[in-house]
């Protein structure tokens, strides 16, 4: 990345918003306490923190969804109270959520243009808003088909969708609320883009990413926000992603990864061959052998994740796939469960948990049958397995009564993981382990990956960060339009090796 220069005199641009004193309580649970901050005209201000710090609480009340329990917000020095979403939009302040809110059964340009549709006459004016939904995409630097249902596009494509959407409405404050969770780094070069033609506009930003160099590139000015409680704010240029991450977590994160043995020739676990997911991944072959930690890298749309899907049988599939020596062909989730292969689906909120039910419930529903005694559930055995799945896997909650829906996005991830280790399986599949979660977090789940790692179970890891991957891994797959065409290990571990396989600028060595 390419650090762009903050924008001259940005510290007395015009004052656009002043919140003081915000603080928000859920029942008895006070998540935020007496913040204040500006934002200004012409400037990005980012916020940073844990997972759980209230970031997105923040956000919420400063785009109507949340009313705070106490404080004030002043819009261009006039006090307001915003009695909703739309409220807020009036006053100029739009949204762009962390969570995916689009109908999936609607195309993209109907999701983009749904409640403000653009008529010719008394009939809506399909061609016209296809053709708008096109240059949104385009300007956020993709493409995708404005006649695509959009359960049908992946996790990354839906937040472009999404995010182009919010911006079609008139603003004078965007709040960007983990918005390149879900992007390719070029995708996010060019989101990145976006943001700063809005910025010389302008508009104020603010912008919540645990991605600390995006930060560094992106931000004129850095809150902190720690357990509900303002750390300080600063000049981003005071800052470097390392003093971000110290502020954030309260102690120096000095190594993220840690440490692996040198991997030993071990024997294979899983075999593949020949495999094919139709329309998605072709002639897929690989190994993965005992206590090895694979990677698999590409750009987004590349196959990694359908090729997953395919192989633990959530996806139509065909090829020569060996367990442990011996012919396996899942045709459903629950047979490859049963043979100890488990998948952490990258939609962690929507396919890996059930929000809306509690810690307990989660936790064994994939094992439940470990829990049923005669013709009842052991409640009390569940119990004790949250216990030890809460000290183990360090799930920070104030309560075990909470809705998974409740948690922070690291500690759903700690929980999901918990759940799929609870069927002890041998080879564990994870897709964007670490996607929209704190730097602490991403400490912790590295570690708990290599420990699984070194009882000897074996792990793929599918991760659109690259220094993640590098961290991490033994060795490294790439994929590029739905093949592996290459692999990356040792010295050739590395990002400019991987980007090359990735995007086929030696497409003639690679292939």
């Amino acid at each position: 990345m390419t650090v762009s220069p903050a924008p001259v005199h940005s510290s007395i641009n015009p004052r656009l918003l002043d919140a003081s004193g915000l603080s928000k309580t859920f029942g008895i649970i006070e998540v935020l306490k007496d913040i204040s901050l500006t934002v200004r005209a012409g400037e990005v201000h980012a916020i940073i923190g844990e997972n759980g710090a209230g970031k997105s609480t923040l956000m919420k009340i400063l785009a109507g969804n949340h009313q705070p329990t106490r404080g004030e917000i002043r819009i261009d020095g006039a006090p307001v109270s915003f009695s909703g979403p739309v409220d807020a939009e009036n006053h100029g302040i739009v949204l762009v959520h962390q969570e995916i809110l689009l109908a999936p059964d609607l195309t993209v340009a109907q999701n983009i243009y749904l409640g403000r549709e653009l008529r010719k006459g008394l009939t809506v004016d399909d061609q016209a808003m296809r053709s708008g939904a096109r240059q949104a995409i385009v300007d956020l630097g993709g493409y995708i088909d404005p006649d695509t249902i959009v359960s049908r596009l992946s996790i990354a494509q839906r937040q472009l969708v999404q995010i182009a959407r919010v911006l079609l409405v008139p603003h004078r404050i965007v709040i960007f609320d983990e918005p390149t969770a879900s992007l390719t780094p070029h995708e996010t070069e060019a989101l990145l883009k976006v943001i700063r033609d809005i910025r010389a506009k302008g508009v104020g930003v603010l912008y919540i990413s645990h991605r600390l160099p995006e930060v560094k590139e992106i931000a004129d000015r850095v809150t902190v926000l720690r357990d509900g409680r303002l750390v300080g704010s600063h000049d981003a240029a005071e800052l470097q992603p390392a003093d971000m991450a110290r502020l954030m977590v309260g102690r120096d994160v000095a190594k993220l990864y840690p440490d692996r043995h040198a991997a030993e020739v071990r024997q294979a676990v899983l075999e593949v061959e020949r495999f094919e997911v139709p329309g998605f991944a072709l002639d897929a072959a690989f190994t993965l052998r005992k206590g090895e930690i694979l990677g698999f890298a590409g750009l987004i749309g590349a196959g990694r994740t359908e090729l997953m899907e395919g192989l633990v049988g959530l996806r139509p599939a065909k090829g020569k796939v060996v367990l442990n020596g011996h012919p396996v062909s899942f045709t459903d989730v629950h047979s490859s469960l049963k043979a100890g292969v488990a998948y952490l689906s990258e939609d962690r909120k929507g396919k890996g948990l059930l929000l809306t039910k509690d810690l307990r419930v989660n936790l064994t529903l994939a094992s439940l049958g470990k829990f049923i005694r005669g013709l009842q559930i052991d409640r009390k055995r569940e119990g004790d397995a949250l216990d030890k799945a809460i000290k183990d896997f360090d799930i920070r909650t104030g309560t075990k009564n909470i809705l998974a829906g409740q948690l922070s996005g690291g500690n759903q991830q700690k929980l999901l993981l918990a759940k799929m280790m609870m069927l002890d399986p041998q080879v564990v599949i994870i897709d964007e382990p670490t996607r929209g979660i704190d730097i602490g977090n991403k400490e912790q789940i590295y570690k708990f990956i290599a420990a699984l790692a070194e009882e000897g179970r074996s792990i793929i890891v599918v991760s659109s960060e690259m220094p993640e991957l590098i961290g991490i891994c033994d060795r490294i797959l790439v994929m590029r339009t739905g093949r592996i065409v290459g692999e990356v290990q040792g010295e050739h571990m590395t990002e400019n090796e991987i980007v090359q396989l990735a995007t086929g600028v030696n497409a003639g060595a690679a292939a």
